[in-house]
């Protein structure tokens, strides 16, 4: 089974999802006719090599010339189902978008229906959020993992506003997931990579095991005191059997099997195969 493992040191975003997968192998000329099913225009990609603190990454650029547009899930749905994409990403790509809809019906108190996309309803993020499915589609990617999230710390200008960071609806999204922050006053997590990783991801913890077959970077805007970059992993799942544990953070953490604290006894099991030999 191949798998994908994202370690979000600096955040994710959706974006940076795109520039991952790209350095980890999707072709980019088939990922730009792929987009070109989709019935939008007024956009250009374009894709570079960065380097962010010593280490290279792939940035890709989604440029747009659309105005400030408010898009409903419905208007957006529209635009998803008209394309000529394979039904699994068509599918994929709105139960994202529903995510979204979702996390802000409840932050602004009203329906999914009725909720005005502001930033996430752009074309930008529309073809982040359906390119990023594309992405791992393409790639055979069957199973999704992440690190714990680094979500920054501080305040964040959006449509409604100065907020906190992280943003109302993208601390909704995270609801369930593992995140910390390390004070670094910037938004690393979206709402595009926040709605993505969620919707995708199996758990949020140490890599599971696996045979790595690739490894990309994708690069984010900012730059930071840390590389501000999206490693993504491709593999081969393995057996979890002879999955050890790993000190993070003061804890011992088990592959699958919750942690255990620092003082706590441990008990580990073995099985023996032909116990008379060792007789």
């Amino acid at each position: 089974m191949r798998i994908a493992y994202f370690h979000c040191f600096a955040g994710i975003s959706g974006d940076m999802i795109l520039g991952a997968l790209v350095d980890a192998g999707l072709d980019w000329e088939q990922f730009q006719a792929d987009l070109a099913k989709l019935p939008l225009t007024g956009y250009e990609l374009q894709v570079k090599k960065v380097v962010k603190r010593g280490i290279s990454g792939t940035k890709v650029y989604v440029l747009a010339e659309e105005g400030h547009v408010h898009r409903h899930l419905h208007d957006i749905k529209e635009i998803i189902n008209a394309s000529t994409l394979p039904e699994y990403v068509k599918e994929k790509s709105i139960q994202v978008f529903t995510r979204l809809a979702e996390a802000e019906a409840k932050v602004h108190q009203t329906t999914i229906d009725r909720v005005h996309f502001h930033e996430v309803g752009a074309i930008d993020s529309i073809v982040d959020i359906v390119g990023s499915v594309i992405g791992l589609w393409r790639l055979g990617i069957e199973e999704v993992y992440a690190s714990p999230l680094h979500t920054g710390t501080g305040f964040i200008k959006s449509a409604h506003g100065i907020m906190p960071n992280p943003a109302p609806a993208t601390i909704e999204l995270l609801q369930g997931a593992s995140i910390y922050s390390q004070g670094i006053e910037k938004e690393l997590i979206t709402p595009t990579g926040a709605a993505v990783i969620t919707t995708y991801s199996q758990n949020f913890g140490i890599m599971p095991p696996m045979r790595v077959i690739n490894t990309g970077y994708g690069a984010g805007d900012l730059d930071l005191e840390i590389p501000n970059l999206l490693r993504l992993s491709i593999g081969e799942k393995t057996d979890q059997s002879g999955s050890g544990g790993q000190i993070l953070d003061g804890h011992i953490r088990y592959g699958g099997r919750g942690e255990v604290q620092q003082g706590q006894a441990v008990m580990m099991e073995v099985n023996i195969d032909d116990m008379m030999s060792l007789i």
